[in-house]
């Protein structure tokens, strides 16, 4: 075997091991609590040796913040949400109520995978400053993300010329939240596809002059 192909096979089998391991702590923090899990309960759902896990991701607080990344992403490929496909796609589009429709779409997608975790992640940051610490406190990153988004729909024909980039990045960061999805979805029971459809229709009454 070439050493080109027994590299490739090690790569495939390290990733292979780092999704598990990353799929037994989303199910142990979800059930458990991040405090109440520990990484020998990580390593024993995943079926890996504990020192594994410390190889990988060196500490219970780098795997959170791993998880959170790549939950969020849908994926382990390191790249930021404002350069994944959907988003610039969806910010590229000709008009405000195309841009609105493909945005909506894209963000439904990720509170599908996300928003569940909200509630874990807040209550891990609750109970360890250090956890708190992984993510910068001085600037909410998903208000940056949607106030580039809100800038840009701002730009567009279709428009409303009475809603500044401001006003709308608050109504994107308030109606695309983690909170208002799970309130509609898990308890009232919306399906995910009539929340976007609601979400859409809502924001574009909001934000389109049509």
């Amino acid at each position: 075997m070439s050493d080109v192909k027994r590299t490739s096979k090690r790569a495939q089998k390290a990733q292979e091991t780092r999704r598990r391991i990353l799929q037994a702590a989303l199910e142990l923090f979800m059930r458990d609590g991040y405090g109440a899990t520990n990484l020998q309960g990580v390593a024993d759902r995943a079926e890996v040796a504990v020192q594994t896990i410390y190889f990988v991701f060196g500490n219970k607080r780098a795997l959170l913040k791993e998880l959170v990344d790549v939950t969020i992403a849908g994926d382990d490929e390191p790249v930021a949400t404002m350069n994944r496909p959907w988003y610039t796609g969806a910010l590229a589009a000709d008009t405000a109520q195309d841009m609105l429709r493909a945005y909506v779409a894209g963000t439904t997608s990720v509170l599908e995978r996300a928003a569940p975790i909200g509630r874990m992640l807040q209550a891990a940051a609750a109970s360890d400053p250090e956890v708190a610490a992984l993510w910068p406190q001085d600037l909410d990153p998903r208000y940056v993300v949607q106030q580039a988004a809100a800038k840009a729909l701002a730009g567009k024909p279709g428009a409303r010329a009475d809603v500044s980039a401001e006003q709308a990045a608050d109504l994107l960061y308030g109606l695309l939240s983690p909170e208002l999805y799970l309130l509609f979805v898990r308890e009232r029971g919306w399906s995910s596809e009539r929340w976007q459809q609601w979400v859409c229709e809502t924001l574009h009454g909001q934000l389109c002059s049509d």
